[in-house]
Formats: structure tokens, C-alpha cells, sequence
């Protein structure tokens, strides 16, 4: 049976359109007690844009901190101060920043409708009751965040994410200017992210008509952005983020993500970074994907961290083999049914001990 996958319904794009946040919030204060949770990077505490955010009387501006990836323990921390701050629930949770902070805005809007612990729901489908309304203005572009079914949280025993057709977003706002001012890294490796979906979506066994469609274009704007330096980039990198986003929706990330989870696991490496650095040891499996990556790396004079796990022993290495191989449909995505005989523990571990 195909399956009958929730898209995000509403979507604002255009430079200068993160001024329509409030109107656009208007219809979901059905009464005078509403309020809205607004969840901040604190990277903009003090800036500019922490001043345009459309606070009303009652609202609740929410800083959160992503030096760390997201973790289970802080999103349940976060929904008790949500749930203190009026005694009720808001009317809506919107999440402005990057893939973290979008993750941990969907996070809350599920769980302040969901009983127990963020940790309870690391898995596939496990969420019963339908989030609070929750919107998202992506302040980074590559992670596909906006678009995605997933909010990914590093737990007690793993780093999975809330998978399910109730965390994703009711709208989203992509307005390309507030990707102005990123630090260059930081945008090679975000924007990074965005292109290896692409690379693992197209190079999958999940692959079809649909995802190949969103897939192409993404890859193909990833390549003006990153090989052409096109004086559109920020516009064509936020479009590319949304349509790697659904080209896995109806696919799957592969080799890569499966890795990088076990790395973040064990050694708390961000997402991107670590997508790229699990990458840049995937020739075999993705050769021309690797290669072009490489050369955007040189392109952009971009480093990457080495020698990472030199100081491992072998049951943080086997943590993370475990982590990684968790992953099933990822890896079946990358190399089919018959995946747990290429992809061995032993094979795993040496990927690890190379970086």
C-alpha cells in the first residue's frame, strides 16, 4: 500500500515576508486568553530580530539554547515552562532559527498534547493525539527541518526522532533574508545537510517518480549555490532545503544520517558537521556525490574536523555502531532488503575508526 504522506499546508516565500508573522498568527488567537509560545534561538537574543518578532500581550517568548543537539530531557524541561506560564496550553508554538530550533518547536507543540516524556515517542508513529498549531521561520537553510515528519532528539538510549504526520508543520515562512549574516561555515555545513539528502534520496532503493522530481531540482540548486556562487544563493539554498525535504518524505536519507546519528550520540557532533564528515568516508557507497562534495569543500576553503574518535574505546565505538545500525529503513533505503549483510557491525566500527 503506498503511503498516504501530510505535507506542510501553508507556505509563505519572498525577501521581507517574515513581516507577515503576525498577521498570519491572527487567525489562530480564537479568543482574548490566547496565547502564542515564540521558540528562539538565543544566538538572536538581543538582535534585531528578536525585536521583529510579533509579540502580543500574554505571549511567551521562548529562548532556547542549541549548542548541544536537542535532547529529550530539555524538551520535556521546555513543555513544563510552557505549561506553567499560563496554566493552559498556548494556541500555537512557533519555531524561528535553525534545524534544531525548528526540531525542538515541533517537539513542544506535540508534547504539551501528549502524556509522559519526549522520550516515550523516539520511534516511528508513536504519537496518538494531533500537536497544538505550530509554525516554523527557518533563520539557516539545508536541514529540510520545515518540511520534515520528524523532530530528531538525542535520548537516554539513542538519537531517533518523533516520527509522525502530526509533527509536521501547519505553515511555514521562508524568507531568504534572514539567512543574511550566517557564519560562512556554519552555512557550508547546513546547506551540506541539503545536499546529501539529496544524494542518499537519489541514490536509494526507496527512490521514485516523486522523490526523484524534488530530488533533481534540489541537487541542481545545490550546485548553483555551492559550484556556481550564484548572487541568488540564499534564495535558491532556501528552496533547495524545501525540496530535499519532500524528496525524502516520500523516500528516505541513507549511509550518511545513519552514521552521523551514532557520531552525535557519542560524541554530541551537530548535525551538519556531522553529516559531512560521515560523508567524506562514503566514497564506495555514494562515489560521485562524495566527489563534488569534496570539491565544494575546496570551492568554499571549508575544513573539516579529523581524528575524532582516535580517543575511543571500543564500547564508545560499539555505542555507536549500535546507534547507527539502529537505523533500518536508512539503510535499506542505501543498499536494500539485504542490507544487514553489507553493512556489517564490523564494517560500521571501521568507518568509525577512520574518523
Amino acid at each position: 500500500m503506498y503511503r498516504n504522506f501530510k505535507i506542510v499546508p501553508n507556505i509563505v516565500f519572498g525577501r521581507g515576508s517574515f513581516n507577515q508573522l503576525g498577521d498570519i498568527l491572527k487567525a489562530q488567537r480564537c479568543d482574548q486568553d490566547s496565547f502564542m509560545v515564540f521558540v528562539l534561538d538565543d544566538v538572536f537574543k538581543g538582535k534585531s530580530l528578536e525585536g521583529r518578532v510579533p509579540l502580543e500581550t500574554g505571549d511567551m517568548l521562548l529562548a532556547v539554547n542549541v549548542d548541544d543537539e536537542p535532547k529529550t530531557s530539555y524538551i520535556d524541561q521546555l513543555v513544563t515552562e510552557v505549561k506553567a506560564f499560563h496554566g493552559r496550553i498556548p494556541a500555537g508554538v512557533i519555531g524561528i532559527g535553525g534545524g534544531a530550533t525548528m526540531d525542538i518547536a515541533k517537539a513542544i507543540s506535540l508534547m504539551l498534547t501528549n502524556p509522559g516524556s519526549s522520550a516515550d515517542y523516539q520511534g516511528w508513529d508513536l504519537i496518538k493525539n494531533p500537536a497544538v498549531y505550530h509554525a516554523a521561520v527557518p533563520t539557516l537553510a539545508g536541514t529540510g527541518a520545515e518540511v520534515s515528519r520528524t523532530t530528531v532528539l538525542t535520548g537516554p538510549e539513542k538519537k531517533l526522532g518523533i516520527n509522525s504526520d502530526y509533527t509536521v508543520y501547519d505553515q511555514v515562512l521562508l524568507d531568504p533574508e534572514l539567512l543574511a549574516g550566517v557564519p560562512k561555515n556554519q552555512w557550508f555545513y547546513t546547506g551540506m545537510d541539503c545536499y546529501i539528502h539529496d544524494v542518499e534520496s537519489l541514490n536509494g532503493t526507496y527512490l521514485n517518480e516523486f522523490s526523484r522530481a524534488y530530488g533533481e531540482k534540489s541537487i541542481e540548486l545545490c550546485r548553483e549555490v555551492f559550484l556556481d556562487d550564484h548572487p541568488d544563493k540564499d534564495d535558491k539554498l532556501m528552496m533547495a532545503s524545501y525540496f530535499g525535504g519532500m524528496s525524502i518524505a516520500y523516500s528516505q536519507v541513507g549511509a550518511c544520517h545513519a552514521l552521523s546519528y551514532g557520531l552525535s550520540f557519542v560524541l554530541g557532533t551537530h548535525h551538519g558537521i556531522g553529516c559531512c564528515i560521515t560523508f567524506d568516508y562514503l566514497e564506495e557507497v555514494y562515489p560521485q556525490g562524495v566527489r563534488e562534495f569534496r570539491e565544494m569543500m575546496a570551492r568554499h576553503d571549508i575544513p573539516l574536523p579529523r581524528n575524532l574518535t582516535a580517543g575511543l574505546d571500543e564500547k564508545a565505538l560499539d555505542i555507536m555502531a549500535n546507534v547507527a545500525l539502529g537505523l533500518t529503513p536508512l539503510w535499506e533505503n542505501c543498499f536494500g532488503k539485504d542490507w544487514k549483510s553489507i553493512m556489517t557491525k564490523e564494517r560500521v566500527v571501521e568507518l568509525y575508526r577512520r574518523m
